[in-house]
Order: C-alpha cells, then structure tokens, then sequence
C-alpha cells in the first residue's frame, strides 16, 4: 500500500461545537458532510483533521482511534491485505461521498480507512486529493 495522504479522525460530541474550538486555535473549517453535519474537516495550512459525529456508525471501530489512509488502488491494498491475513472489517465498497473505500482493524483496535477518490457528481468543493469520508448515519 503506498499512502500520498493521511487524516486523523476525532470522534466529537457536538461537531459544530468542536469545529468553533477549532477556529479559536486558528484553524478554519474545511468542508462538512449532510443536514446537520456528521462529518466534516477542519484545515490548517495543508493540513486536516476528520471530525466524526458520535463515532464512525458501528463500523467496527469501537476501541482505538480511526486514521484515513488515502492510496492510489483500494482494491490492490485489500488484495494484499487478503494475502497476508490482514482483518479487513469492511470490504472495498463505492461510497456515495465520492471514495472508494475499506476498513482495516490493527490488533490494539486502531482501525485504518483506505480509500481513493472516484470521479463523480459528488467531488470535493474544494481542491484536495478526498472526498467527503463518512456520512455516520449511513450504517450497513
């Protein structure tokens, strides 16, 4: 797997409470995801960090902290992960926020999100290498 970007994801209680705490340090708020948000970033420099609304909705990431790992090729990554018996907690699937995108869970609990960007109707407003990451509602 050869990463080019990575977010931290925060779980928050109140997403737009914890993006003002945000723009208090400094930071701006970069894009959100649905009505209210549940997910969203907020960005300085050329940096951004994820904040999810009452966690990652049941995805298997209950324990640990949740990092997004942006790679050229999800299915390559899963194939590899595959290949040496890696725990894969949600298979490659296309998601409606424009990415395509799997789970992998470290054995403390940490859980990686592999991802590409796919070319749709559903682009980031802005000019970055993702898309918006999770809509939490969104359960399987």
């Amino acid at each position: 797997m050869d990463a080019h970007a990575l977010n931290p994801i925060l779980n928050v209680s109140d997403f737009n409470a914890s993006v003002a705490w945000f723009e208090l340090l400094g930071w701006r708020k970069a894009w959100d995801w649905g009505e209210p948000p549940t997910f969203g970033a907020v960005g300085s420099g050329e940096c951004e960090i994820f904040l999810c609304l009452d966690g990652q909705g049941g995805r298997g990431g209950e324990q640990g902290m949740w990092l997004s790992v942006w790679v050229d090729d999800v299915d390559a990554a899963y194939q590899t992960c595959v290949e040496h018996g890696i725990e894969v907690t949600w298979p490659p699937t296309n998601e409606p926020w424009g990415v395509r995108e799997m789970h992998v869970r470290h054995p403390d609990g940490h859980t990686l999100r592999v991802s590409h960007q796919l070319h749709s109707d559903h682009d980031h407003p802005h000019d970055h290498d993702h898309d918006r990451p999770h809509d939490h509602d969104h359960d399987r």
